[in-house]
């Protein structure tokens, strides 16, 4: 059986962790159609999971429903779908849930708190132990049917197991009715309807007599999650850390993630219209919701939105804490931010196109984006945030930007003077905007005028 990387972003041949390539089939056709993982149980053993985890990711990240059997360890989602995909998707659920967020390591279990109902991961090769710092709707299911949850025990599937389950129970009834009858001849005719005790009663009075007496901390326990007041739930929630706030189980993993994202859309709306985007608390607040409604790194969209206008090199330098807490160390997020650059570009076209290459280079200098971000944006024109022609245009006018990145590092090691060179705004306003200016430690030389021939910056000239 062909085999893979457990982190397949790992291309070493020799790496230790490896994992079954998955295999799929697909069964039936018109609507009873649906896809079998043939060998998700050896999978989800090579990766220390339940195999139930990956395949209700699977029907999550696909909208589809799922069925499990233990007892024959199939394991379908419906539809037709294709492996390759899925290959990539159980890539994204180990990413998730398997791998350490501290080394990268598969060598982790998942502990899930009842209680609390949070989802705990350790690491065994680094020592990391913490709050799982993913939300995702399979976050819900995880919860319910903790890793130490033996499912074969509920039967070869749900429903077979509530079927088991009555049909248990009508056997007991029968038997007790049997041994009841003895009980009662054999007692000298001691009856309760029945000829004798009922045998649920002695069952439930030995499960009583097995359970430990509570203590007085036990009792404290049991106020904590018998009182469901809204004063009692309020006063909970008000003493959880913001941490815990952004690791609780919510409805809102249930929504679509174009629902999620409005969500936080209004947030920010109504952050911004109160004129609170300015306080590190809020900045923290937005960061963790965020985080909770599973739309972090595309969440630099919505603020691009909100936030830029045609006069973006003030918006930035304005917001450019909010926006550091979102993409610092995120190269996803810095790639969907530029999408909201382009988008704002394409709004404001007449003003801002032939200044593009500046507000990048603003950007860049703030630390927003990463160097290696914007080359590899460079290196292809893509029409997912704006249409094909606008973004070639954009990537032809911020062309001389880029060359100038490339270069630069060529030279770094040469003149310490190239690394000081940057964008900045002009002291003064003009009816056309604000004019950007590249600066060195001994010139500085003004962007050409939109309306010339030669409108192009040329970085190379400085």
């Amino acid at each position: 059986m062909a085999t893979v990387n457990v982190n397949r972003s790992v291309t070493d041949i020799f790496y230790r962790y490896k994992m079954p390539r998955l295999q799929a089939k697909v069964e039936g056709k018109g609507n009873g159609i649906k896809t079998v993982l043939v060998n998700m149980a050896e999978v989800a053993r090579a990766i220390g999971r339940p195999a139930t985890y990956p395949t209700k990711y699977f029907g999550c990240e696909l909208g589809a429903q799922t069925l499990f059997d233990h007892k024959n360890e199939r394991f379908v989602v419906n539809g037709s779908h294709d492996v390759n995909k899925l290959q990539d998707l159980l890539d994204g659920f180990i990413r998730k849930f398997v791998l350490c967020p501290e080394c990268d390591n598969p060598e982790t279990n998942l502990t899930v708190s009842a209680k609390n109902q949070t989802i705990s991961q350790s690491c065994k090769a680094c020592g990391f132990h913490g709050l799982l710092k993913v939300n995702h709707k399979v976050n819900t299911f995880i919860v319910k049917n903790p890793p130490s949850l033996n499912p074969a025990a509920q039967g070869s599937s749900l429903t077979e197991g509530k079927r088991s389950k009555k049909h248990k129970n009508k056997n007991d009834n029968a038997d007790g009715s049997m041994t009841n009858n003895s009980m009662g001849n054999n007692s000298g005719g001691e009856s309760d309807g029945g000829n004798g005790t009922n045998q649920a009663s002695q069952t439930e009075a030995e499960i009583s007599a097995a359970i430990p007496e509570k203590t007085s901390q036990d009792d404290d326990d049991e106020g904590w999650s018998v009182d469901v007041s809204k004063e009692a739930i309020r006063a909970r929630l008000q003493d959880l850390t913001d941490g815990a706030k952004g690791m609780t189980i919510s409805d809102d993993y249930d929504k679509t993630e174009k629902e999620r994202i409005d969500l936080f859309y209004e947030l920010v709306k109504d952050k911004r219209d109160k004129n609170l985007l300015g306080e590190l608390s809020i900045h923290k607040e937005l960061f963790i919701e965020a985080e909770r409604l599973d739309i972090l790194n595309k969440s630099p969209l919505v603020l691009a939105e909100l936030l830029f206008s045609e006069n973006i090199v003030k918006d930035v330098q304005k917001n450019r804490n909010l926006l550091l807490r979102f993409t610092l160390n995120n190269p996803k997020a810095q790639r969907y931010l530029i999408g909201g650059i382009e988008q704002t570009v394409e709004l404001h076209k007449a003003t801002l196109m032939c200044k593009v290459a500046g507000i990048f280079k603003h950007f860049y200098d703030l630390d927003i984006l990463d160097e290696a971000v914007i080359l590899e944006w460079g290196q292809k024109v893509s029409k997912r945030h704006v249409p094909k022609n606008i973004a070639a245009e954009i990537h032809e006018k911020v062309k001389p930007f880029v060359s100038w990145l490339q270069n630069a590092e060529e030279d770094s090691d040469s003149s310490d003077s190239n690394e000081d060179a940057g964008v900045e705004d002009s002291d003064e306003d003009s009816d056309d905007g604000e004019k950007y200016q590249y600066r060195n430690s001994t010139k500085k030389q003004e962007v050409a005028d939109p309306d010339d021939a030669d409108g192009d910056i040329n970085i190379d000239e400085i």
